[in-house]
């Protein structure tokens, strides 16, 4: 499957939308636990971030599920920035690494 495989999906705007939301529910889920936002606001991705790691993630699903290569998912995410210009900052500061998720909760218990 090749990278351009996948249509756009939906608007900027109601990507933008569906992760405000996602990060809202974070948010909640976080302070319920009795967290305080001082301590993992910084650690949250920005909307934009969500969204490319969303685009990123139904890339990965629809080629298997399989986990890209360092190469391949360079090319997956500046597709996202080719696609949705508005993201290339998110982009850019989401190549170089390997995304990671320390604003979910079993992802910061693995690491523990």
């Amino acid at each position: 499957m090749t990278d351009r495989s996948l249509p756009r999906r939906a608007s900027l705007e109601l990507l933008r939308a569906e992760a405000t939301d996602e990060l809202s529910v974070l948010i909640e889920e976080r302070v319920r636990d009795g967290e305080d936002p001082w301590d993992f606001m910084e650690d949250l991705p920005s909307v934009d971030e969500l969204v490319v790691l969303t685009l990123r993630a139904e890339n990965i699903a629809a080629d298997g599920g399989i986990r890209p290569t360092a190469a391949r998912n360079y090319r997956v995410l500046r597709q996202i920035a080719f696609d949705y210009p508005p993201l290339t900052r998110a982009v850019w500061r989401l190549l170089g690494s390997e995304p990671h998720r320390r604003w979910d909760a079993s992802i910061r218990a693995e690491a523990s």
